[in-house]
């Protein structure tokens, strides 16, 4: 299956009038964060398939427009401390924001994201037991500690989110927050049988399930 994965920037080869043809083998579109929702809708509108999303510590919590206010993205699922099972059989869960550093919305300490992902614990064990595997996608803004984050505290990573990673070995880990801008930045980290990937501006993922390790086909960088 392919996956579209969004964050942190709006990219004109997605927000075009050829998105449809672009990515028309898409199957899921995930979004990491800090994306406005008219950009989010224009994505679901276009490919016309499921959209998961988390919101970043950028994310506003009202969007106008000339038809009306929300406060979320039409026809999007949001993934924050939940767990969804795809039509496609693909399970995924995530977790919204990034560490604390003014207190700003969506923005937590390490304590309260050690308690958001134990209270995912439960359903991913009920997911071994029905489905013969704890998690396919883990979707955060943040990244997990020491895998492709910063040393400056808002960019700092979440030590909950590399426990539940090493623990529950999810095929995916996609996160973003972090932003790309040397060539030589290192977006893709192996952890045991998880792949953790940075998906600041987009990234097409082919993945071939329901294997226990991912085998992506295609991973391209920012410009899809």
């Amino acid at each position: 299956m392919k996956i579209l994965a969004v964050s942190d920037i709006e990219l004109d080869i997605v927000y075009s009038p050829n998105i449809a043809r672009r990515f028309a083998d898409v199957d899921v579109v995930i979004s990491c964060g800090d994306l406005p929702y008219y950009y989010l809708e224009y994505i679901i509108s276009s490919l016309d398939v499921p959209l998961y999303y988390v919101r970043g510590n950028h994310s506003c919590p009202l969007e106008y427009s000339a038809t009306g206010v929300r406060t979320s993205p039409w026809g999007g699922i949001d993934l924050h401390l939940r767990c969804r099972r795809d039509e496609s059989g693909l399970l995924l869960a995530g977790i919204e924001g990034c560490l604390r550093y003014n207190n700003a919305r969506y923005q937590y300490t390490q304590a309260e994201m050690w308690f958001f992902v134990w209270r995912l614990v439960p359903v991913l064990l009920w997911n071994r037991l029905r489905y013969g595997r704890f998690l396919d996608v883990f979707v955060t803004h943040a990244p997990p500690w020491k895998i492709h984050d910063q040393d400056d505290l808002p960019h700092r990573g979440l030590k909950a989110f590399h426990w539940l990673v090493r623990v529950f070995q999810p095929y995916y880990h996609l996160h973003g927050h972090v932003h790309v801008i040397h060539p030589r930045t290192i977006t893709a980290t192996v952890v045991n049988r998880s792949r953790v990937i940075n998906t600041y501006g987009c990234r097409l993922l082919s993945v071939d399930l329901p294997h226990l390790a991912p085998t992506p086909v295609r991973l391209r960088r920012r410009g899809c």
